[in-house]
């Protein structure tokens, strides 16, 4: 939308989704994407990929005088709202998820006086923070909803007064392709996830499979399909990443037919009937002009 609205070029600051033929796909209509808000020429359009950024990156954009269009999560957003209002209440956030992901990385950005990043439960066993420590917990909404569960009690047994979010973190559309992979994982010899390896939901759900005992890989498209895998597979279990487009899933159905696996039975674990409206400078044309 953005492309259509402003024309080319567009920058992207950080991939706008965590899949590679997504992302080759808008650079070929002339979305250009960087590293820092510092790469876009001064005054430029700017998108802010879904994962979200810092208010230290807005700032610097705002010096920059770039014309922001933000299409961070609303679910990160709730995050990012959560954060702060802990931070209010003077308390020690714990956020569990990944360093140097960049939706962690905008997380922390909020409070980075006030926060710790845990990354394991290992992690969670090693604070050196008193009991009593005032702390809170936030999680990466990508991750795996049984390992954070695992932190999650740790953290519970660590400290007295400990504070978390009303409601789960974990992104509903991670939590339901997990759940997917849980419930075909015991039905099948092989389970193919299509997803980049950059997308952290997509690789928390071949851990999901592994952890149940089958063999799992990543399939970030066909072309890295081995064949090699369906030696002595009966039933392969078929599921892909919130952000990997469905034809990449026709692309490895139709890899699989050829090797004889022709029979497609859906598993449906959930109705994804959430719809999410695009940024406001998009969806309002006067917001666009003002």
């Amino acid at each position: 939308m953005a492309l259509e609205r402003y024309g080319a070029p567009v920058y992207v600051r950080k991939e706008i989704v965590h899949n590679h033929y997504v992302v080759r796909l808008l650079q070929q209509r002339g979305a250009i994407f960087v590293e820092s808000e510092d790469e876009v020429p001064q005054g430029a359009v700017c998108v802010f990929s879904a994962h979200g950024v810092s208010p230290q990156v807005r700032r610097n954009a705002q010096v920059r005088e770039l014309d922001v269009i933000d299409a961070t999560c609303p679910l990160v957003s709730k995050v990012h709202q959560q954060a702060k209002r802990f931070a209010r209440e003077d308390r020690t956030l714990l956020l569990i998820g990944h360093e140097g992901h960049e939706e962690v990385e905008g997380t922390f950005g909020h409070a980075p006086d006030r926060t710790i990043i845990v990354e394991t439960v290992e992690d969670a066993e090693r604070l050196e923070l008193p009991a009593d420590t005032p702390t809170a917990f936030l999680t990466q909404t990508t991750l795996s909803v049984d390992e954070t569960k695992d932190i999650i009690e740790v953290l519970r047994g660590r400290f007295d007064d400990l504070s978390g979010p009303g409601t789960d973190d974990i992104c509903y559309a991670s939590q339901n392709r997990q759940d997917a992979i849980k419930a075909i994982t015991p039905q099948s010899d092989l389970v193919l996830v299509v997803g980049s390896r950059n997308s952290s939901n997509s690789v928390r759900m071949v851990e999901v499979a592994a952890r149940m005992g089958t063999a799992a890989h990543l399939v970030p498209d066909v072309t890295e399909f081995d064949e090699s895998w369906l030696e002595g597979v009966t039933t392969v279990g078929v599921s892909a990443g919130a952000s990997a487009p469905e034809i990449l899933v026709e692309e490895v159905l139709a890899k699989l037919a050829e090797f004889g696996y022709e029979d497609v039975v859906l598993e449906q674990v959930a109705q994804e009937d959430i719809v999410f409206h695009p940024p406001a400078r998009l969806a309002d044309p006067a917001a666009a002009a003002g």
